[in-house]
């Protein structure tokens, strides 16, 4: 047995050095016991002694793990490192065990102070230098991949993956299950605590031997630094110094070292001033995936092999079965029960001594899922890895932001969740206003914890739906915006006007205006604005003020329900609009195919933020609807304008029932003259229906006279030129939905005669007769009446003449 690994090798003879994998249950429940049987009176533990302050915080009720050590430069707060910390994780219950025992515990790696400036110092080139989502606790322990935690420089030896080693030694190919087999599913007996130790240490002594530093070039002085801490220790306590590692660090820690050479090491490295506080982790950036260093793949099932010592895989199973119940998938107690019958089969014939997680899944695909990865994909994310999202108690130390985004928190109810779910707003109700105005000002200021997304319900501008999702890199989001603010408020007023003075388009301003509207930021606004005019004066790019038009339009929208004065913002979207009045028609001369489609974008942008800029008065601006009209019909006779410009604008103009049908042919004939180019006349087509996303399909289903129109170009094409046109004519139509293209292949095979032709309907809103069709009407009244919840019974002449009333001016 090597020397100190022995619970009577204390105290002078050497320090009790227990070597553990990170995130590791099989090491935590193996630390617990030789704890236990070593009473030792200091326990020492790898990680930043800046956070030794912050030990006793894992003892509050408050503190549920996992949750991480957060270090961060004082005057960089992005320049930070993680620590994390599971429930599972070997040092979490060492802290606990000194925490329970009243013994003391210190944290001895290499301080943060000094990690985050070599980090600084050696980061440049993308080598070396901690980031969110990594720290110096990435390095290797016993079992972690190649190439994970501290950078090595150019040059740098071969990294070693001491897991993947000793796992070819001893025959396996798959490292992890290697590890299960030995120390997961290997249970610690009584007056045996030390012995995985023991040989851990062995192994790992062999390994350095053979590779040296393994290629982590930062080790050397980390190893340095916890030798000092060591024999600061074993001079102070007599009871003996217990310290927890990773178990490659072990044998340099065992190495026999002078004082005056360990310094020399750590001489002149450089430092940064450092704040250091707890902040909630997840199981899902414990995984590999995340790129953390000494991530695991299934932090998830670990966290219940740690809870769940005794018949684990009974437990799992019957975990996964109400996993796939509540996602109403037909799961009995036969399934559990063969599930573990067949895990077990599989265990003892690949030799294993228990299942693992890869006999389980097997076994859930085979009997719970019956084949089908797609239930076990779910599975794996729910339960494999998990959503587990840890707490921190309220006393832990938080820049003035932080404490300021927690009690807005708690006052509006919205709990950080590492699950993403989704959150609908009415902005009517005080607390869903509050919510909004929270989650704005929070994506202004660069904390992404919610996007926004399509609302399901209503598109009014009453409604706001949300993507929700915390992730632990937004506590560094968060003490970057520290610098702008100790409120939520300020920093994000001031974070925005600086964003506005600095911004480089126009659209970025006018995208600021609206979203100082939405987070509320009235002190903000008038700077916005007041950059924003100041751009808009100097501003004669034509595309520019288009792309700016829209998102002012639409800030217009949001005064009534937010209660905020868009006057000034008014007055400027009406000067932008005026300008691009002007510009457009020479803007639009000349372009070729790409640039026109772009064009026809920005067209049916300002139309549409023209048609709700109509709504709100702007003094000196007349009529910018009968001026914007009169832009469309120079665009639609110029000769100069691509074709698929001047489709569009006829359609617009045909849309707003400001074009005569017969005018709209009189247009679609003249692109079929013999003067005009085949291609030319295809995008004029595909300017007027506008395949996809603007909705031209379903119009032209539903607006027979559209069709008509349509119908009656595309049979006059000549033969000749058909086969010019017909690639873009395919490429129009086939950005439909199939089952519009169905649909208008029924129709035109109908004719139209059978369909109703309209080809000689009076002119108007596009799908409207002059007259009321009173037979159309009294066909939805049954309806009606359903809906109003008068049944429907069509006799009795009040139930009928008060559902006549309403309907038949909706369909009028």
């Amino acid at each position: 047995m090597s020397e100190g690994a022995r619970g009577t090798d204390r105290g002078p003879a050497g320090p009790l050095l227990l070597g553990v994998r990170h995130h590791g249950p099989g090491s935590a429940r193996a630390v617990r016991a030789a704890l236990d049987e070593a009473r030792p009176g200091i326990v020492l533990i790898e990680g930043p002694p800046e956070a030794d302050p912050l030990i006793p915080l894992a003892a509050e009720e408050d503190m549920r793990p996992p949750v991480a050590l957060l270090a961060h430069a004082v005057d960089e707060p992005g320049r930070s490192a993680f620590w994390p910390l599971a429930e599972f994780s070997p040092e979490w219950v060492a802290i606990r065990w000194a925490l329970e025992h009243a013994v003391p515990a210190r944290f001895i790696d290499l301080p943060a102070a000094h990690t985050l400036a070599w980090g600084k110092d050696t980061g440049a080139d993308g080598t070396d230098g901690p980031g969110p989502g990594s720290g110096p606790g990435d390095e290797p322990g016993a079992a972690e991949e190649p190439g994970t935690g501290d950078g090595a420089g150019p040059g740098a030896e071969a990294r070693v993956d001491p897991l993947g080693a000793l796992a070819g030694a001893a025959g396996y190919d798959d490292p992890e299950r290697w590890w299960e087999d030995v120390v997961e599913h290997r249970g610690v007996g009584k007056g045996d605590a030390l012995a995985p130790f023991t040989a851990l240490e062995e192994a790992m002594t062999a390994l350095r031997e053979t590779y040296g530093g393994g290629g982590h070039d930062r080790d050397p002085v980390r190893e340095a630094y916890m030798r000092l801490q060591v024999r600061a220790a074993r001079r102070e306590f007599e009871d003996g110094v217990a310290v927890v590692c990773g178990a490659w660090h072990v044998p340099a820690l065992r190495r026999r070292t002078t004082v005056a050479a360990d310094r020399a090491v750590l001489k002149g490295l450089p430092k940064v001033r450092t704040d250091m506080t707890w902040v909630p982790w997840t199981h899902r950036r414990l995984s590999r995936a995340s790129g953390y260093g000494a991530g695991i793949d299934s932090p998830g099932w670990y966290g219940h092999l740690f809870e769940a010592p005794d018949r684990p895989v009974e437990r799992w199973m019957t975990k996964v079965a109400g996993l796939l119940r509540d996602e109403d998938r037909i799961v009995s107690s036969a399934h559990v029960i063969e599930a573990v019958r067949l895990a077990g089969t599989l265990a003892a014939v690949r030799g294993r001594p228990l299942p693992g997680l890869g006999e389980t899944t097997d076994a859930v695909r085979a009997v719970m899922c019956e084949g089908s990865d797609v239930p076990l994909a779910l599975v794996h994310d729910r339960l494999v890895v998990g959503d587990v999202l840890g707490e921190v108690p309220a006393t832990a130390p938080a820049v003035p932001l932080q404490r300021d985004l927690a009690r807005a928190r708690r006052r509006l109810r919205l709990k950080p969740e590492a699950a993403e779910r989704e959150l609908e707003l009415d902005l009517r109700k005080e607390i869903d206003a509050g919510r909004s105005r929270l989650l704005h000002r929070l994506r202004l200021l660069g904390i992404a914890w919610g996007e926004p997304a399509a609302s399901r319900g209503s598109t009014g501008t009453f409604r706001e739906a949300w993507r929700l999702r915390w992730e632990p890199e937004l506590s560094v989001r968060v003490a970057e915006a520290g610098v702008w603010g100790t409120t939520v408020l300020a920093a994000a007023t001031a974070r925005t006007e600086a964003d506005a003075a600095a911004a480089q388009g126009l659209a970025e301003v006018t995208g600021l205006a609206e979203r100082c509207l939405l987070a509320d930021l009235p002190d903000a606004l008038p700077t916005v604005m007041r950059i924003l005019a100041d751009r808009a004066a100097l501003d004669t790019d034509v595309g520019h003020l288009a792309r700016a038009l829209p998102a002012l339009v639409r800030s217009l929208r949001y005064g009534d329900v937010r209660g905020t004065d868009t006057a000034a913002l008014a007055e400027v979207a009406a000067g932008l609009a005026e300008r691009i009045f002007v510009g457009l028609p020479p803007a639009c001369a000349g372009l070729d195919a790409d640039a026109a489609e772009e064009m026809r974008h920005r067209l049916d942008a300002v139309h549409g933020a023209v048609g709700l800029l109509g709504d709100t008065p702007a003094p000196g601006h007349g009529d910018l609807r009968a001026r914007w009209r009169s832009v469309l019909r120079r665009l639609t006779a110029r000769d100069t304008v691509p074709g698929v410009i001047r489709g569009r604008s006829v359609r617009l103009l045909l849309d707003d029932g400001e074009l005569a049908q017969d005018e709209a042919a009189r247009l679609m004939g003249l692109v079929l003259s013999p003067g005009t180019p085949p291609a030319d006349a295809a995008a004029w087509i595909e300017g007027f229906v506008v395949g996809g996303g603007s909705g031209g399909g379903m119009l032209l289903v539903h607006d027979e006279r559209l069709l008509g129109l349509v119908d009656a170009w595309l049979t006059g094409v000549p033969a000749e030129a058909f086969t010019d046109v017909l690639p873009l004519l395919r490429r129009t139509f086939s950005a439909y939905e199939p089952g519009v293209r169905r649909t208008l292949g029924e129709l035109v095979r109908r004719g139209p005669g059978a369909r109703g032709s309209t080809v000689t309907a009076g002119s108007g809103a596009p799908g409207f007769a002059p007259d009321l069709d009173t037979a159309r009407a009294d066909a939805v009244l049954p309806v009606v009446r359903l809906l109003l919840g008068q049944g429907g019974d069509e006799g009795g002449d009040g139930g009928e003449g008060e559902a006549r009333a309403g309907p038949a001016g909706a369909v009028r």
